[in-house]
């Protein structure tokens, strides 16, 4: 029996070129002014496609900043509509106060809604939740809910403390 199969050889050869590339791209400190995210793309490659696919990387990466803790990398996906209803700073104390994060966000679904708006379907553990991403300076932002624009307009300690009296508030 000939356990020397083509794909084993190319899986090895996969790790390896892998390995040697984290391992170069480790070595360089080019990375630490290099811009983050959609700002990164849209440097090397200029404005994001208007496309399913460009909406939901968009999507993808504001939910991995949330869920990982990086509230201020999330609101810098937002609106300017998003960013104009609350401040980064008063966006990172309410989150920080009160989201639950850690548990990952993942894209279900999604559809195109005219050429610069599209709606994702995104899962947390047994929840579901649409949200609206909009095409606007180049790039796919997500836009702040109704229920999300009238908390925010409370201000953080407002906010918070109505989250913790609803019960709403995942570390109260």
């Amino acid at each position: 029996m000939n356990h020397s199969h083509p794909f084993r050889r190319l899986g090895a050869l996969a790790l390896i070129a892998a390995a040697a590339l984290t391992f170069t791209s480790a070595c360089t400190d080019d990375e630490a002014d290099a811009p983050a995210g959609n700002a990164a793309a849209a440097a090397a490659a200029g404005p994001e496609a208007k496309t399913i696919e460009g909406a939901k990387a968009a999507a993808q990466i504001t939910f991995d900043r949330f869920s990982g803790g990086d509230f201020a990398g999330a609101w810098d996906m937002y609106t300017a509509a998003g960013k104009k209803a609350i401040t980064k700073e008063d966006y990172v104390k309410l989150n920080t106060a009160c989201s639950r994060k850690g548990l990952a966000i993942q894209l279900s679904s999604a559809r195109m809604e005219g050429a610069d708006r599209a709606v994702v379907i995104a899962k947390q553990l047994v929840a579901a939740q649409s949200y609206t991403m909009v095409y606007e300076a180049e790039g796919w932002r997500l836009e702040p809910a109704k229920e999300g624009l009238a908390l925010y307009a409370k201000g953080a300690d407002k906010a918070i403390a109505a989250q913790k009296k609803a019960g709403t508030c995942a570390n109260a």
